[in-house]
């Protein structure tokens, strides 16, 4: 699984012009699924995400969680992450998982980050989205699970 998380002031996802989703401060994640991820990889990265010290303390440091500043979770699903763009000029998807392994593994990200004590809402699976946010920083990083410690 791969995760691109951005620092958020505050953040929404609407759907047909309707807000599905929003949050004050946090992350936005947006959440792509390949293949061969499994749930381990969801709590992996729910564990890494929730943890992840990117907030800053009283001293200005990147020294605090999500979970230590009470910070909420926009997650949007995003197959495009997997999206390869070595050849020609329009990207190649195979490497994102199909709705039907794609979506049980979203929702088990989610469900691991709320079991955390995280807020989270949500976009739509699968339906053409407006992420609308408000970076802070901005702060973006990318994790993912096919790169955790033992994979190499």
């Amino acid at each position: 699984m791969r995760a691109v998380i951005q620092r958020a002031k505050e953040a929404n996802v609407t759907v047909d012009g309707r807000v599905v989703g929003a949050i004050k401060a946090g992350l936005v994640v947006l959440l792509g699924v390949t293949h061969g991820d499994t749930e381990a990889d969801a709590a992996y990265l729910a564990e890494k995400i929730a943890h992840l010290r990117i907030f800053e303390d009283e001293e200005g440091k990147m020294n605090r969680s999500l979970l230590d500043v009470g910070g909420a979770v926009l997650s949007v699903s995003q197959f495009t992450l997997y999206g390869d763009c070595r050849k020609g000029r329009r990207p190649n998807f195979m490497a994102a998982a199909k709705p039907d392994h794609a979506l049980p593994l979203y929702e088990a990200f989610n469900a691991f980050l709320r079991e955390k004590g995280v807020h989270v809402e949500t976009g739509m699976f699968g339906a053409m989205m407006g992420v609308s946010l408000i970076n802070d920083g901005p702060v973006t990083l990318i994790i993912d699970s096919g790169e955790k410690p033992g994979n190499e």
